[in-house]
Order: C-alpha cells, then sequence, then structure tokens
C-alpha cells in the first residue's frame, strides 16, 4: 500500500474535498463507486468527514457551506500559506478565502488561478492531507483544465515553482507538470468541456475496475461525463455525482 506521512513537497496537489448539499447521500454514493469508509469530524468541524481507505485519509467530504457551490476542491501543498496567497495576488490570482487556522490541523486559504480555476493551498500541521495515493479509492492523478492554459502555466511555475514537461499524442496545449523534478499532475486546455465550462481542477481516483465504478456511478445517481476508454496511460473515463461535482476514474498505469 502506498502510504504517506510526512508532509507533502511544496506545489505538490495534497488533498481533495467535495462540498455536498446532500452528506449521507453523498457517503452513500462515493462508498458504493469508491470503496470508501468515513469518519465525521464532529460538529466542532462542521461535520468535515474524513473519507478512508484501509483506515488512511484519502479526501474528505463536507456539507455546502452558505453561498457555496456544490464541487471538489483540489488542494496543494505549501511550506507558508500567507506567502503563497501573496504570490498569487502577485501573478494574476485572486484569494477568495484569505489564510486562516484549521486548529490542530493545518493552515489553508482558497484562491483562483490567472485562468480562473480554483484551488485551495494546504499548510500541513497536525494534518498532511492524503495519507493514501496510487491506490483503489485514493487520488491517482490531477488535471488543471484551464480556458487559458498558457496564462495557468505561467502562473503555476511563478507561485509554485511548477515545471512543465509535453506529452506525446496529447493536445499540444497540454503538459505535466513537475514539483523538484518529479511529475505530479497535468495542465492544459478544457479537454472537450461544453462552452461555457469554467476553468478548474479535475481529480482523478484509481479503481481496481473502471467499468464496474462506472456503472456504480448511474446506479448511484451520477452521470457518465465521458465512457472509459484504453489510453497509453491506462482506462479511464470522467463521470459527475449525483450534485453535479465532476472527477475521473483510472484503472491505473498498464503493466
Amino acid at each position: 500500500m502506498t502510504t504517506r506521512d510526512t508532509a507533502w513537497p511544496a506545489g505538490t496537489p495534497c488533498w481533495v474535498d467535495l462540498a455536498v448539499p446532500d452528506l449521507p447521500a453523498a457517503t452513500d454514493f462515493y462508498g458504493a463507486v469508491l470503496g470508501w469508509d468515513f469518519v465525521d469530524t464532529g460538529e466542532e468541524f462542521g461535520h468535515y468527514t474524513l473519507a478512508q481507505v484501509g483506515g488512511r485519509s484519502a479526501a474528505a467530504i463536507a456539507p455546502v457551506q452558505p453561498g457555496q457551490p456544490a464541487g471538489s476542491t483540489v488542494y496543494l501543498a505549501s511550506d507558508d500559506v500567507d506567502a503563497t496567497a501573496e504570490l498569487v495576488t502577485e501573478h494574476g490570482g485572486t484569494v477568495a478565502v484569505a489564510p486562516f487556522d484549521v486548529p490542530g490541523m493545518g493552515r489553508m486559504a482558497v484562491a483562483f488561478d490567472a485562468a480562473g480555476g480554483a484551488f485551495g493551498i494546504w499548510q500541513a500541521g497536525g494534518m498532511i492531507g492524503a495519507e493514501i495515493y496510487n491506490e483503489p479509492g485514493s487520488l491517482v492523478w490531477e488535471d488543471a483544465r484551464l480556458t487559458d492554459p498558457a496564462a495557468g502555466q505561467a502562473f503555476y511555475a511563478a507561485v509554485f515553482g511548477h515545471t512543465f514537461g509535453a506529452v506525446p499524442g496529447a493536445p499540444d496545449d497540454y503538459a505535466t507538470f513537475a514539483v523538484d523534478g518529479e511529475i505530479a499532475g497535468g495542465m492544459g486546455g478544457m479537454m472537450g468541456a461544453p462552452e461555457g465550462t469554467p476553468s478548474h481542477w479535475l481529480p482523478y481516483f484509481m479503481v481496481s475496475d473502471v467499468d464496474a465504478a462506472m456503472a456504480a456511478v448511474g446506479s448511484g445517481g451520477g452521470a457518465v461525463v465521458s465512457e472509459a476508454v484504453d489510453t497509453p496511460f491506462g482506462r479511464m473515463g470522467v463521470a459527475a455525482d449525483p450534485f453535479g461535482a465532476t472527477f475521473a476514474l483510472h484503472g491505473g498505469m498498464p503493466e
């Protein structure tokens, strides 16, 4: 099992949480699709509910706050959230939620990049973010799908030090991004999203059987956005939960 117990390197996607209008329905849905177990952190933390695999936190689900749309937030690690928030504004982004402490857990902020994509910033304290990855039920990849990928890449390079590499066979505007030379995700255009779709980060969750997980999406009240297909990087498809939040399902790299 691929696990982690120390803080993620700055600039690395380290966590994802999902804001939903119906927490019991969401846990039923994601439990069936991704095999998650759940731990409610209680009223003090607004019933922020940890999604776990083998007793290790993989993601979280929480009730939407007033004025907040349903959807997912991908968080990038930072050694200093306040300094990162300053860089966000210096390089064409917007800080939507100013840095604040999550008691006993860490410090966070929420921002928009220069292409309008929302993301979180996480400075680890008692919680590092994802404690399991590249395993069924956990994050295996993340894409930033941006209306202006050139502006987005310049932004993330300046704020997080990301470097970029071409992907043979991918669209010209798509690249992997790396943190300290380690590939950490992808960044590019909207990849066929319906016109009017805003810039966004798309989390990919690994599953042992993509087709079975896609079937569970449909039977659980979600929708298939892109049918599962085989790619050089494994079998994958895109789905939406019953509240409209999109996510990808990935079968892992082919052997």
